[in-house]
This record gives structure tokens, C-alpha cells and sequence, in this order.
């Protein structure tokens, strides 16, 4: 489920971050300094398609399996076509969703990440749209 409605990001904005000039180590710790590429510009390192992305904030807990939390932010671009096994944003008889699509040859199903939830199996005359396909979910960590 979905919180709120979608949020076009800013064709215009930028947003630059400095990085840090070193890697850090997830496992064992590393004295490795490799190199320091100067600021990463986040717009172009998450956003293909400006006109085509949005943000939606996730709502509620059948997608936890797939990394995606009770109010994530979820960036969402339309241009990519969406394929079986890709997380979608898709309203289906006018509810709008996040789960994850899966295309077989009895038909389509929306596949919740968490036990608690049952899937979708779309029936043949529903209208379904999907609105884009999810590439990054913003996780809070605090």
C-alpha cells in the first residue's frame, strides 16, 4: 500500500553530496584508502529519466522481505519496462500498490514480500496499470 500520492522529482534539482575519502569496510575492517573522486551527485547516480521518476512513500508491511519499510521512500521511474520479478507501483481497480510482478502463464500475480500478506492474483478482466518500477528504496535508519 501506498501512502500518499506520487511526487515527481524536480527535473532541475541537484543535489550533491560530498564522499568520503575513503571505503568503508562492512566486514572485516580495511586500512584501504583507495581514492577520493570528489562529490557524488546523487540526482545523477539514482535518476535515469527525470520526467519519467517520482516518489512515493510505502505504506504499511507486505513488502519487508524485499528491504522495503513502513514509510520508505520508494523512487519510482516510469520509463523502465516493468518485467517479471521487478518491484512495481501499479493501481489495480483504482487501489494503488507496491509488490513485487510476476508474469506466468496463468496470468499475472502481485506477490506481497511477507508471509502475513496474501498475493495478488490478478483476474482477467481487472484493470490493472502499473505505474513505474521501483529502483531505490530510502531506508531510515533512525
Amino acid at each position: 500500500m501506498l501512502a500518499m500520492l506520487p511526487r515527481l522529482v524536480d527535473a532541475e534539482a541537484r543535489l550533491a553530496l560530498l564522499a568520503a575519502p575513503v571505503a568503508v569496510a562492512c566486514g572485516f575492517p580495511s586500512p584501504a584508502q583507495d581514492y577520493y573522486d570528489g562529490p557524488i551527485d546523487l540526482t545523477d547516480m539514482l535518476v535515469d529519466d527525470r520526467a519519467a521518476t517520482f516518489i512515493v512513500r510505502a505504506s504499511g508491511h507486505s513488502m519487508t522481505g524485499a528491504g522495503i519499510s513502513d514509510g520508505d521512500e520508494l523512487l519510482v521511474d516510469r520509463s523502465k519496462h516493468p518485467q517479471h520479478g521487478d518491484i512495481v507501483v501499479a493501481v489495480l481497480d483504482g487501489e494503488l500498490t507496491v509488490k513485487r510482478l510476476e508474469l506466468t502463464p496463468a496470468g499475472v500475480v502481485l506477490r506481497s514480500e511477507n508471509a502475513e500478506h496474501p498475493d495478488i492474483t490478478v483476474p482477467e478482466l481487472s484493470d490493472l496499470q502499473v505505474w513505474g518500477v521501483a529502483m531505490y528504496c530510502i531506508h531510515h535508519l533512525r
